[in-house]
């Protein structure tokens, strides 16, 4: 018989894992309070890319989750990964070439252009900069779309979606996990996989697991849709910007997002679009941009930055939580279905258990 497991959260984590594992043979049901991607995930600027990372470790991860995303590509269609690569000028001078070769080290596909290159490839960006960095490996996707689809391919194998039922507690029965508890009762299963983001510390306390989070709030601003404007994501030290299939520009309203550990909203969501707005303008004099959306998340961001993705010390109980789901997600699917449905251990997660927070 196969064995129930229960995935809570339907965010880009959740989908991947409920997807693999039930193309697996599982028997999954995914629970979240809300709509699919209705969290962060609904709410990304969707680059994928590995320049961003805390440890060397953290560096590979993500490297084979781009790896991992070209190769599921099939299994995505229709939605597909951009690979339009990012140029980034967040840093200048010797701090650039450093980064450079500390990434090139690495074996990170990557090269330095000029002010006179960055023109040709940008021709639209006012005041191009000395140097900058083509990262020509680096994507981008919509999260929101591909959450979707990951769940509609785990209902293909079977997978049961229980959206609008928000878990309360997790059910523990002589020391391990027995399922969820829910306003209508206890869900029992063999095995829960907690995948519920911000939301995630909370329901692993209720088993006595202590998961430490920090606070990440992000506002993140769509323009109306506008002509081609930028063929790059683009990363300046004031404004990261990318330009969507449909033309809008996507543009989170703190620079440098993605390293951004601000713990609280500064103003008016509406105030800081226009300001947003008002780099964009200065920064792609070409195009006329008029904002229309702004919309706020709570990144789930582990107390160390790292995700965290494993068995808990509760039997049956699997924790994955993390920041940049864009990048990691189908590779977590891939490995935590690995470890959950057939038992193989997963060398490449070792750094990131949750046990290390005990």
């Amino acid at each position: 018989m196969a064995e129930t497991i229960l995935v809570i959260g339907a965010g880009i984590t959740g989908a991947a894992i409920a997807h693999r594992l039930a193309g697996a043979g599982a028997t999954v049901t995914v629970l979240d309070a809300g709509l699919p991607a209705g969290g962060a995930s609904g709410r990304s600027f969707g680059w994928i890319n590995a320049n961003n990372y805390l440890t060397e470790e953290h560096f590979h991860l993500r490297v084979a989750a781009m790896e991992a995303f070209r190769a599921a590509a099939a299994d995505m269609a229709p939605v597909s990964v951009d690979w339009c690569g990012a140029i980034s000028w967040e840093e200048a001078g010797e701090a650039l070439h450093r980064t450079a070769a500390t990434l090139g080290d690495l074996g990170y596909p990557l090269r330095i252009l000029d002010r006179r290159a960055f023109a040709t490839l940008e021709p639209g960006v006012a005041n191009p900069p000395e140097e900058a960095i083509l990262y020509g490996a680096e994507g981008a996707v919509d999260l929101s779309a591909l959450t979707e689809r990951l769940l509609t391919a785990a209902a293909a194998h079977g997978a049961r979606l229980c959206i609008g039922t928000p878990v309360t507690g997790l059910h523990l029965t002589a020391g391990r996990v027995g399922g969820v508890e829910t306003a209508e009762g206890v869900i029992r299963a063999d095995r829960v996989v907690v995948a519920a983001g911000t939301g995630s510390a909370t329901l692993l306390a209720s088993a006595g697991i202590a998961l430490p989070m920090l606070r990440r709030p992000g506002l993140l601003m769509r323009t109306r849709p506008v002509a081609r404007a930028i063929r790059h994501i683009l990363a300046s030290p004031e404004q990261e910007l990318r330009q969507d299939a449909a033309g809008r520009i996507l543009a989170p309203t703190s620079p440098a997002h993605q390293s951004d550990d601000a713990t609280d909203i500064w103003d008016l969501p509406t105030s800081l679009a226009e300001a947003t707005l008002g780099r964009l303008r200065r920064m792609l004099p070409g195009a006329t941009l008029d904002w229309e959306q702004v919309t706020l998340a709570f990144r789930p961001v582990p107390g160390d930055g790292l995700p965290v993705v494993g068995e808990t010390s509760v039997e049956g109980l699997y924790a994955a939580v993390m920041h940049s789901g864009a990048t990691l997600a189908p590779l977590i699917g891939q490995l935590v279905a690995r470890e959950i449905a057939k038992g193989e251990v997963q060398p490449m997660l070792s750094p990131f258990r949750p046990a290390r927070f005990r």
